[in-house]
C-alpha cells in the first residue's frame, strides 16, 4: 500500500504536490501531509524523549510539588486533548459503520496523537512528583505540536474561504477545538510552578530564582532582570545579591573534588602512602578526604590532577560539548540561506514569498543559535567557577597539612599566587577547551562547502592554513617560556612587595625606602622586558590570524579565476565564500588563543601540582595514648626540620608526669622552641617515640592574633561560658586594656593585630590558651613581652601553682629566673639536647650547667616583663610559619585612651567584609560609574601620541578591509562576456593591494597598542609604588595587607596583560559594527529606518547591563581580598590551628569567603549571558532586516551589492556582541587603573631631602636633644597623645624612658624620627629643628634598634647595607662587635647567606644581633634602643648592652626599658605618665624621691 493510497482510498490525495507548494504564488500543504507527517512529527518527538527523560528524573529527584492549580489546568488539558484524539476515531468508526469508508490514516493519526496526549499528560504529573517546575521537554512538545497544526489551521481556513460550505462539520469542530487546547497548554507550559517541600530555596533568606525559573525564562536568562533593575536603579550592594544554588557552593564542590583527587592519589601510590590511608581510616570522614587531599608520592605520574579535574568536572561539562555541536552545524546554515538569497534576487520569475520565507528561516536559525551558544557558554563558566572553588578550597586544606620543610619551599605570596592566578586560568581555559575538537570540525565543515562551492581551488587556501599552523604553533611555544619566566619575575616581586608592606615601619626609621624602591623595580624591569617580548610575539600572531581569512580567500579567489577562464566570479560564490571564510576565521583565531590558554593552564596545573603534592606533617608523629601517669613522654627523640636536614633535637628523652609544672630553659638558639615544636608534631620525628595524652593548647613565642574582634581571638570558636570568660580575662591581665579599647572586647583587632601593643598580643594569645579549658598546655616564652608587675600577676594567676591551670600538664619556655623556684621540673638546653633534668634545688644541688647559668645571671635576676611581640616561633633553621613579625609594631597606639580609639576606630571599620572599605574600596564599590578622566589618565600614561597613532593605524586597517570587499562586489557584477569577465587581472590585483595595506596596519596597530599598554604599566607600576612608600605609618595601619598586595599582583597583572589586549578588541569590534552598518545603509538605504530604534535599544541595553555589571564586578573585586587575607592569616597561624586542632573550623571559614566572593561572582556571568542573548537578537533583527528590505527592493538591486550587505549583516551580530563584551570588559578593567591612581591622592609624608635645608656632613656632631613643649596626636580629631614635654639632653648622656604600658614611651620615638608629626612643640636636635629637615636627612642621621628584628630575604650583607655604602672590611667589623663574626664566618656564604623570608633561617637572638650590626655600622651621635632586648634571653641581653655601653660610649642614647636593671646606671632617666612628663632625674635622685619611678623599681624587686 503506498502512500498516497494510505490518505485516500482512490489515491486522489497526493502525499506531495509541487505546483501546490513550491511553485504556487499562494503555498499550501497536500491533506496527506498534514494528516500523516505535521500530526506524527510531534508524537514521535515525545516517544524519543521520553525513556531518557525518565532516567533522568529517576536520577535527579528534587523533591515533590503539591497539587497546584497550574498543576491540575495542564493535567485537564491533557485529558481533554486525548478524548478530542480519541472523538476523532470513534467517529471514523462511526462513518465507517454508516457505510462510509474511510482511508486508514483517519484511524492510524488520531489513535497515535490520542496515546501520545496520554504519555503527556502521565509524565506532567511525574514531573510534579520529581519536584519538576518547569520542563523544556513539554514545553518543546506542545510548540511543535502547536506549530504542526497552525499550518493545518492555516490551510482550513484557506480552504473555508474558497468554499461555499464545510466539507466536514465535525472534524473541523473538533481540530479547532484541538488547536485552542493546544494554544493553551503551550501557554501554560511557560509557567512555573512552586518549589518542592523541603527544597533549598525554602531555607534561603534571598535563594537564586534560577532554580524556580521556568524553562524560557531560564533560557533566555529573564530571572535575573530583576537585580539587573535593581542596579540599574540603584547601585548594589551585598545584601542584594543571592545564596549560591547548593551546587556551587564550597561544602559540596570541594569534597567532590577532594574524592577525585584521593582516588587518583590512591590509585598511583605507593605502598607507604596505602597503609598512610588506611592508619587515618578512623578519623571522621570529611577530614580524611583534606588529609588525603594529593598525597602523591614521588613515582605519581603527572596526569593525577588533571584526571582528578576531568572525573569531577566532566560530566556536566560534556553537557557543553553537546551545544556545542548543535551550535556548529547551524552555523552553517547562514551561508547556504545566503546562496539561496542571491539565487531569489537573480531569478526574476521566483515568487516574493519565498524571499519572505528565507528571511523568517534565517532570522529563526540566527536566535535559536543564540540561545543555544549563551547556554553553552553559561554551562562552561559555571564549571569554571567550580573549579576554582575546587582549586582555592585544595590549596588551603593543603596549606592546613603541609610540613614546615616544603612549607619552606613556597612563600605566602607564591601560595597565594596559586589561589588567584592559577585558579583564574583555569576558569579562563574551560570557556574556551572545547575549541580543542570544535575548531577542527568547524574548519572541516568550512571546507566543505566550500567545496561544492568553488571546487579544488580551496585547496589553494586550505595550504595556506597550515603554513599558518606551524607559525602559531612556535608562536605558542614562545609565549609558553616567556610565560613561565614573567611568572617567576611576578612571584619575586609579590614576595618582596610583601616583605616591603610587612616591614615598612623598618624601612621609614632606616629610611631605606629608596633602596627597596630599586629592588622592585629591577625585578620589575626584567618583567617588562618579557613582556615585550611577548607583545612583539602576540603582534605577529594577531597579523597571522587577522590576514589568515584574507590570504586564504585571496588565493582561492585567484586560483579559481586564473585556473579556467571559464570560471566566473559571481555575487553567488564570492559571497557564501566570503561567509564561510568568516565562519573560518573564528576558529583560526581561537586556535592559537586556546594553545596558549591551555600552555599557561598546563603551566598553572604543574604548579599546582607540585604543591598539592607537597609532604604533609605525619599524624604518626605523635601518639595520643601516653604512659599511665604520665602526660607527655618523648623517648630517644631525634627531630629535624625535614627529612634531609640534620636533627636539631638530639637524644631526647622526657616524661612528664601529669599536672606538674614543667620550665624549659637555656640559650638563645639551644632549642627551647624546637622542643614544643617537636611535641606538637610540627618537626620530623627521625628516631623514638613521642606521646600525649588530651587535648593541647598552645601559646607561640610570637602571638598570632586574627583580624577579628578581642571576644572571638579569646573564644576561638569555642562555647562561650560568660564566668569562665570573665575568670580568664581577669588572670589573664586584659581588664585594663578592655577598659580601654572603645568597644571593650566587641573591639575589632586589625591585620595581625595591629593596634595591639606586644603585650597585649601575647596576653590575648595567652588567653584563647586558657579558655581552650585543655588537658596539656605548651606555653613559649609567654611572660617575655609583659611588664613585670603583669608578668607575676600572669604567673601567679594562671601559670603558676595556685593559677587558673593548676593541675594541668604546663610547659613552660621561659628566660624569666624568678619563676624557675615555682616549677617542678626543670629541663636545662644545650644545643638541641638537654643536658639536664630536675627540680630548682636538684639542679642547685649538682652545681652543673644549670647551676653556672644562674650564677652568671644573678645580677640581673629580676620579675622579667620583657617588651615586643617578638620572638621567633621556631629557633635556628625553622621555619615553619613565616613569622608574624607584627605588621606595623603599633606599641604608641595604647599609649593613652585617645589614641586607642584611634586606632580601634581604623581597624573596626575594617570589617571582614567591607576590607577594602579603608582604602576606598567601599567607596568605589558604590560609585555609579567609571570616569573618563580614568581612560584619560590611561591614555597620558601611554602617551598622547602614541594612543593617536594606534586610533589612526586601526581606522586604516578598517578602511581597507571595506574597500577590498565592496571591490569584491563590483567585481562580482561585471558582466559575462563569451563566458569570461574582461578586468578580472586588475580586479585581482587591486583586491590583493588592498588586503597586503590590511596586513600591514594591523601589524603597526598591535605593536603600537602593545607597547603603550606596557609604557603605561611601567609608569603606573613606578607611581603607584613611590606614592605607596611616601605614605605615612597611619595609612598602612588602617589598609590591609591583602588589599595592598592586591593592588600589587591582580590589579598590576590586569594593567599588564589584559587591557591592552581588550582595548584592541574593543577598537576592532566597533568598527567592524560601524562598517557593517555603513554597507548595509549603502545597499539598502530603507533600512535608515530601522536602524536608529534597534541602536537606541542596543545602547538601553548596553547601559543598562553595564550599571549592574560594574557594580557586581566590583563587589567581587572587594569580596576576593578577605578570601586572601584569611589565607594569609591562617598561614601564619597554621601552627596554633593545627595544636588547638581547629583545622575544620577554619575551612568552614575559608569556604564561607569563598562562597561569598562567588556570590557576586555567579550574577555577573549571568548578566553576561542575559546580554549576550538580547544583544543577538538586535544583531538578528539587522540581519533579518537587511534580508527583508533586499527581498522587497530586489527589482534595482545588484546581486554583488546584496551579497555584500547580508554578509556584512551576518558578521554584525558576533561584532555587536563583541563589542557590548568589550566595552564593558574595558571599564570593568579599566577599574585597575582607577584603583593604582588612587595612591596617589592618599596623603603623604613630608619630603624626603629638602634641597635648601640639607645638613651639614656630620650631623649631629654632639647629639644634643632639646624637646619644647612638645605634644602629637594619631589622628586630627583626636586629643594630644602626649603633651607639654620638655626636656634637655646633653650630648652623650644616657636616658632611659619608662612608664606603665600606654604612658607614650613609643610615641615619644616616633615624634623623633618623624613616624608622627608634632601637633605643638618642637624638638631640636644640635640646634636644629628637625621639622624643618628632610624625613630622609634626619632618619638616616639617627639610630634604632627596633623591639622587632625584622630581616628582608635577600643577603645578610643587603640586610645590613642596603645601599652599599660601607666596605666589607667596616661590615666585618660591626659584625665582630656584634658578637656575630663566629657565626658567619661559619656560614658556606659568609656576607652573602640568603636569609629567608623574615630572617626564618635565624634564630631570634641572631635577629636582633643583626640590628645590632645595623646601628654599629651606621653609628650615629644619637642611639634610641626601642625595647630591643625584648624576648632575648640574658646572655644575648648582656651582649647587646656591654655592645652599646662600650661602643656608643661617646653617643646619646635613649632607651625604651621595661627591664628597669638597664638603665639603672643611665644618666638620667625620664618617666612618663598618661602622655605627660612625671619625672626626670638620675635614677640615685628619682629613687630617693619615691615617687613614681620608686614603685616601678620596687615592683620589679630592685629595692
Amino acid at each position: 500500500m503506498g502512500i498516497d493510497s494510505f490518505c485516500s482510498l482512490d489515491g486522489s490525495d497526493p502525499f506531495w504536490d509541487w505546483n501546490r507548494t513550491w511553485n504556487a504564488s499562494s503555498p499550501d500543504l497536500t491533506r496527506c501531509f498534514q494528516s500523516t507527517v505535521l500530526v506524527w512529527v510531534p508524537c514521535f518527538y515525545l516517544w524519543l524523549c521520553a525513556p531518557f527523560y525518565f532516567a533522568y528524573l529517576k536520577w535527579h529527584d528534587l523533591g515533590y510539588i503539591c497539587m497546584t492549580h497550574l498543576n491540575k489546568a495542564k493535567t485537564v488539558l491533557g485529558f481533554l486533548l486525548w478524548i478530542v484524539c480519541w472523538a476523532d476515531v470513534f467517529y471514523s468508526f462511526w462513518e465507517r459503520g454508516q457505510g462510509t469508508a474511510r482511508a486508514p490514516v483517519f484511524f492510524i493519526s488520531p489513535t497515535m496523537l490520542g496515546i501520545t496526549m496520554l504519555l503527556a499528560t502521565f509524565l506532567i504529573q511525574y514531573e510534579r512528583i520529581k519536584g519538576v517546575q518547569s520542563s523544556g521537554v513539554m514545553l518543546n512538545f506542545w510548540l511543535i505540536a502547536f506549530l504542526c497544526a497552525t499550518v493545518s489551521f492555516r490551510s482550513r481556513i484557506l480552504q473555508t474561504i474558497n468554499e461555499v460550505r464545510i466539507k466536514n462539520v465535525f472534524r473541523s469542530t473538533t481540530f479547532y477545538i484541538y488547536f485552542a487546547l493546544l494554544l493553551l497548554s503551550l501557554l501554560l507550559s511557560c509557567l512555573s510552578d512552586q518549589p518542592p517541600l523541603f527544597s533549598h530555596a525554602v531555607k534561603e533568606t534571598n535563594p537564586c530564582p534560577e532554580s524556580g525559573a521556568s524553562f524560557l525564562s531560564k533560557i533566555t536568562f529573564w530571572w535575573i532582570t530583576k537585580l539587573l533593575v535593581q542596579g540599574f536603579k540603584r547601585p548594589l550592594e551585598e545584601k542584594d545579591l543571592w545564596c549560591l544554588n547548593s551546587e556551587d557552593q564550597s561544602q559540596k564542590v570541594v569534597l567532590v573534588r577532594c574524592d577525585g583527587v584521593k582516588q587518583a592519589a590512591c590509585m598511583k601510590s605507593s605502598p607507604a602512602r596505602i597503609l598512610v590511608s588506611r592508619g587515618e581510616k578512623d578519623r571522621p570522614p570529611m577530614e580524611e578526604s583534606e588529609i588525603l587531599l594529593v598525597k602523591s608520592s614521588q613515582n605519581t605520574s603527572e596526569p593525577s590532577l588533571f584526571l582528578a579535574l576531568c572525573r569531577t568536572f566532566g560530566p556536566y561539562f560534556l553537557v557543553s560539548s553537546l551545544y556545542k555541536i548543535v551550535h556548529d552545524i547551524l552555523m552553517f546554515v547562514g551561508p547556504e540561506i545566503l546562496r539561496l538569497l542571491i539565487r531569489f534576487v537573480n531569478d526574476g520569475s521566483a515568487p516574493y514569498w519565498q524571499g519572505y520565507f528565507y528571511t523568517s528561516l534565517l532570522f529563526v536559525c540566527t536566535c535559536v543559535q543564540t540561545l543555544i551558544l549563551q547556554r553553552y557558554f553559561h554551562v562552561c563558566f559555571v564549571t569554571g567557577m567550580r573549579l576554582r572553588t575546587a582549586i582555592v578550597g585544595a590549596v588551603y586544606r593543603k596549606a592546613l597539612v603541609i610540613t614546615n620543610a616544603a612549607r619552606r619551599t613556597s612563600t605566602v605570596g607564591e601560595i597565594v599566587n596559586l589561589m588567584s592566578v592559577d585558579a583564574q586560568r583555569f576558569m579562563d581555559l574551560i570557556t574556551y577547551i572545547n575549541m580543542i575538537w570544535s575548531a577542527p570540525l568547524q574548519v572541516i565543515l568550512a571546507l566543505y562547502f566550500l567545496w561544492q562551492n568553488l571546487g579544488p581551488s580551496v585547496l589553494a587556501g586550505v595550504a595556506v592554513m597550515v603554513l599558518m599552523v606551524p607559525v602559531n604553533a612556535v608562536i605558542a611555544m614562545k609565549t609558553k617560556t616567556y610565560q613561565v619566566a614573567q611568572m617567576k619575575s611576578k612571584d619575586n616581586r609579590i614576595k618582596l612587595m610583601n616583605e616591603v608592606l610587612n616591614g615598612i615601619k623598618v624601612l621609614k626609621l632606616y629610611a631605606w625606602e629608596l633602596a627597596f624602591r630599586d629592588k622592585v623595580s629591577k625585578i620589575r624591569e626584567s618583567e617588562l622586558r618579557v613582556l615585550k617580548k611577548t607583545a612583539y610575539l602576540g603582534a605577529v600572531s594577531t597579523f597571522t590570524w587577522v590576514c589568515a581569512p584574507f590570504l586564504v580567500a585571496l588565493s582561492t579567489f585567484a586560483v579559481y579565476v586564473m585556473v579556467d577562464e571559464k570560471n566566473v566570479l559571481d555575487a553567488q560564490k564570492a559571497f557564501v565564500s566570503l561567509a564561510l571564510f568568516n565562519i573560518l576565521r573564528f576558529p583560526l583565531n581561537m586556535l592559537p588563543m586556546v594553545i596558549s590558554s591551555m600552555v599557561q593552564a598546563s603551566v598553572s596545573m604543574k604548579r599546582l601540582r607540585v604543591f598539592l603534592s607537597h609532604e604533609e606533617l605525619d599524624e604518626d608523629n605523635v601518639n595520643r595514648k601516653a604512659i599511665a601517669g604520665c602526660d607527655i613522654s618523648i623517648v630517644d627523640g631525634s627531630f629535624s626540620w625535614s627529612k634531609t636536614d640534620n636533627p636539631t633535637l638530639k637524644r631526647i628523652n622526657v616524661l612528664i608526669p601529669e599536672g606538674s609544672l614543667v620550665a624549659v630553659v637555656g640559650h638563645v638558639g639551644s632549642g627551647k622552641s624546637s622542643l614544643l615544636s617537636a611535641l606538637l608534631g610540627e618537626m620530623h620525628k627521625q628516631d623514638g617515640a613521642v606521646s600525649i595524652k588530651g587535648s593541647v593548647a598552645y601559646v607561640p613565642q610570637q602571638a598570632w592574633i586574627q583580624n577579628a574582634t578581642l571576644r572571638e581571638n579569646i573564644v576561638f570558636g569555642r562555647e562561650r561560658k560568660e564566668s569562665w570568660y570573665q575568670s580568664v580575662v581577669e588572670a589573664c591581665a586584659l581588664l585594663p586594656d578592655l577598659e580601654i579599647l572603645p568597644a571593650a572586647d566587641a573591639t575589632e583587632i586589625g591585620e595581625k593585630g595591629v593596634n595591639l601593643s606586644g603585650g597585649q598580643k601575647q596576653r590575648v594569645s595567652l588567653a584563647r590558651a586558657v579558655y581552650c579549658d585543655t588537658a596539656v598546655y605548651l606555653l613559649d616564652d609567654p611572660l617575655s613581652a609583659v611588664d613585670a608587675h603583669v608578668g607575676k600577676h600572669i604567673f601567679d594567676k594562671v601559670i603558676g601553682p595556685q593559677g587558673l591551670l593548676q593541675g594541668r600538664t604546663r610547659v613552660l619556655v621561659t628566660h624569666g629566673l624568678s619563676f624557675l623556684p615555682q616549677a617542678d621540673l626543670i629541663l636545662v638546653m644545650v644545643d638541641g639536647e638537654i643536658t639536664e633534668t630536675g627540680s630548682y634545688l636538684e639542679l642547685m644541688g649538682r652545681q652543673g650547667a644549670f647551676a653556672d647559668f644562674l650564677r652568671t645571671y644573678a645580677n640581673t635576676e629580676q620579675t622579667e616583663e620583657e617588651p615586643g611581640e617578638l620572638g621567633s616561633f621556631l629557633m635556628k633553621g625553622a621555619c615553619c610559619l613565616k613569622p608574624n613579625i607584627h605588621f606595623f609594631p603599633f606599641i604608641s597606639p595604647l599609649l593613652s585612651e585617645q589614641a586607642q580609639n584611634s586606632l580601634s576606630a581604623a581597624s573596626s571599620a575594617k570589617s571582614h567584609l567591607k576590607m577594602d572599605t579603608s582604602e576606598g574600596d567601599g567607596k568605589k564599590a558604590r560609585s555609579p560609574e567609571v570616569k573618563l578622566s580614568v581612560f584619560w589618565e590611561y591614555m597620558k600614561a601611554i602617551g598622547i601620541c602614541l594612543s593617536c597613532i594606534s586610533i589612526f593605524l586601526f581606522l586604516c586597517h578598517h578602511v581597507a578591509s571595506l574597500g577590498s570587499n565592496f571591490w569584491l562586489s563590483r567585481w562580482t557584477d561585471d558582466p559575462v562576456i563569451n563566458g569570461t569577465q574582461p578586468y578580472r587581472e586588475m580586479r585581482l590585483s587591486i583586491y590583493g593591494a588592498l588586503g597586503i595595506t590590511q596586513g600591514v596596519a594591523v601589524f603597526c596597530y598591535s605593536i603600537s597598542v602593545s607597547i603603550g599598554g606596557i609604557l603605561a604599566s611601567r609608569y603606573l607600576h613606578e607611581t603607584m609604588l613611590y606614592n605607596v612608600l611616601r605614605s605615612p605609618m597611619a595609612f598602612f595601619e588602617r589598609t590591609p595587607s591583602g588589599n595592598l598586595v592586591n593592588r600589587f599582583s591582580k590589579e598590576t597583572d590586569t594593567i599588564d596583560s589584559v587591557i591592552p589586549s581588550i582595548f584592541k578588541m574593543f577598537m576592532g569590534s566597533m568598527f567592524n559594527v560601524l562598517g557593517a552598518c555603513a554597507v548595509i545603509l549603502i545597499a539598502t538605504p530603507l533600512v535608515v529606518i530601522i536602524i536608529p530604534p534597534l541602536g537606541l535599544l542596543y545602547f538601553f541595553v548596553q547601559r543598562f547591563y553595564v550599571a549592574s555589571s560594574r557594580q557586581l564586578k566590583r563587589l567581587e573585586s572587594v569580596s576576593r581580598s578577605p578570601v586572601y587575607t584569611h589565607f594569609n592569616e591562617t598561614l601564619l597561624g597554621t601552627s596554633v590551628i593545627r595544636a588547638f586542632g581547629d583545622q575544620q573550623r577554619f575551612i568552614h571559614e575559608s569556604d564561607g569567603r569563598v562562597d561569598l566572593n562567588q556570590k557576586a561572582y555567579y550574577p555577573s556571568i549571568v548578566a553576561n549571558r542575559w546580554l549576550a542573548v538580547r544583544l543577538e537578537f538586535v544583531g538578528n533583527c539587522i540581519v533579518m532586516f537587511a534580508a527583508l528590505f533586499a527581498v522587497i527592493s530586489r527589482d534595482n538591486l545588484s546581486p554583488g551589492i546584496m551579497g555584500l550587505s547580508i554578509s556584512y549583516a551576518l558578521q554584525v551580530t558576533a561584532s555587536l556582541n563583541w563589542l557590548v563584551r568589550m566595552s564593558s570588559e574595558l571599564e570593568t578593567n579599566i577599574v585597575a587603573v582607577e584603583r593604582v591612581k588612587e595612591y596617589g591622592d592618599t596623603e603623604k609624608e613630608a619630603e624626603w631631602t629638602l634641597e635648601g635645608s640639607k645638613p651639614t656632613t656630620g650631623w649631629p656632631t654632639a647629639g644634643h636633644i632639646e624637646i619644647c613643649s612638645f605634644g602629637l596626636r594619631y589622628r586630627d580629631d583626636l586629643e594630644l597623645a602626649i603633651r607639654n614635654i620638655n626636656v634637655i639632653i646633653e650630648g652623650g648622656e644616657k636616658v632611659g624612658i619608662v612608664g606603665r604600658t600606654g604612658a607614650g614611651k613609643s610615641s615619644l620615638t616616633l615624634g623623633l624620627f618623624r613616624i608622627i608629626e608634632a601637633s605643638e612643640g618642637e624638638i631640636r636636635v644640635d640646634g636644629v629643628n628637625i621639622a624643618n629637615m628632610g624625613l630622609h636627612d634626619l632618619r638616616s642621621r639617627i639610630t634604632i634598634i627596633p623591639q622587632d628584628p625584622v630581616l628582608f630575604s635577600g643577603t645578610l650583607r643587603m640586610n645590613l647595607d642596603p645601599f652599599d655604602g660601607y666596605t666589607d672590611e667596616e661590615v666585618w667589623r660591626t659584625l665582630e662587635l656584634a658578637h656575630l663574626k663566629n657565626f658567619v664566618s661559619g656560614l658556606p656564604d659568609k656576607l652573602n647567606h640568603e636569609c629567608a623570608e623574615g630572617g626564618e633561617n635565624l634564630s631570634l637572638g641572631q635577629r636582633q644581633l643583626v640590628c645590632l650590626a645595623r646601628a654599629l655600622l651606621r653609628k650615629t651621635k644619637i642611639l634610641v634602643l626601642d625595647e630591643a632586648t625584648a624576648a632575648v634571653d640574658l646572655e644575648t641581653d648582656n651582649l647587646i648592652q656591654s655592645t652599646i655601653r662600650t661602643q656608643f660610649e661617646d653617643c646619646t642614647v635613649l632607651t625604651i626599658a621595661h627591664r628597669l636593671n638597664t638603665i639603672m646606671d643611665y644618666t638620667r632617666v625620664l618617666v612618663l605618665d598618661k602622655g605627660q612628663m612625671a619625672e626626670f632625674d638620675s635614677p640615685a635622685s628619682l629613687l630617693a624621691k619615691k615617687g613614681l619611678f620608686y614603685k616601678m623599681a620596687k615592683d620589679s624587686g630592685l629595692v
